[in-house]
């Protein structure tokens, strides 16, 4: 776990993973209930490799958003909640429906969206919270980071 990081801790590792399908219920709870105490709770996956992108959104004790991008076939059975503005945004400059069906939409378009989407988490933290990608020596810090243990790391 980082530091307070502009009003943000960040919690890094491959447990943290939305859209695992070993650890997305775990996530999902954990999220929600960092939200209900904090406010707000969010996890990513970002696959560097262009393996894929993952974000879950949680406010006030409660999953907003849930979208997986990793092509791994059972995505969709994942995806919890509506759209977020970010989302419909990118689907608008990239000239797609900002209302889309899947059931409606082109192959080619599916396709597009798919590509877009596979890099997008670190820019949905960006818009949302804050980007590992976009930290600095400028970027407000206080405290300390800690290890964590997971809920399934053992003793």
């Amino acid at each position: 776990m980082s530091p307070v990081l502009n009003g943000w801790t960040l919690v890094i590792g491959r447990w943290c993973d939305p859209c695992d399908p070993e650890r997305s219920d775990d996530v999902l709870h954990l999220c929600e209930a960092l939200s209900a105490r904090y406010g707000q709770a969010q996890a990513y996956y970002y696959g560097a490799q262009g393996t894929g992108s993952a974000w879950l959104i949680a406010e006030q004790g409660a999953v907003v958003r849930r979208y997986c991008e990793t092509d791994e076939g059972e995505d969709h059975y994942l995806t919890l909640g509506e759209p977020l503005p970010f989302e419909r945004s990118r689907r608008e400059a990239l000239g797609l429906s900002t209302t889309w069906d899947a059931a409606t939409e082109t192959e080619e378009d599916e396709e597009e969206w798919a590509l877009e989407t596979t890099h997008m988490a670190p820019k949905v933290a960006a818009q949302l919270s804050i980007s590992p990608f976009a930290l600095t020596a400028e970027t407000p810090t206080s405290g300390t980071g800690v290890l964590a243990r997971t809920p399934r790391s053992g003793s």
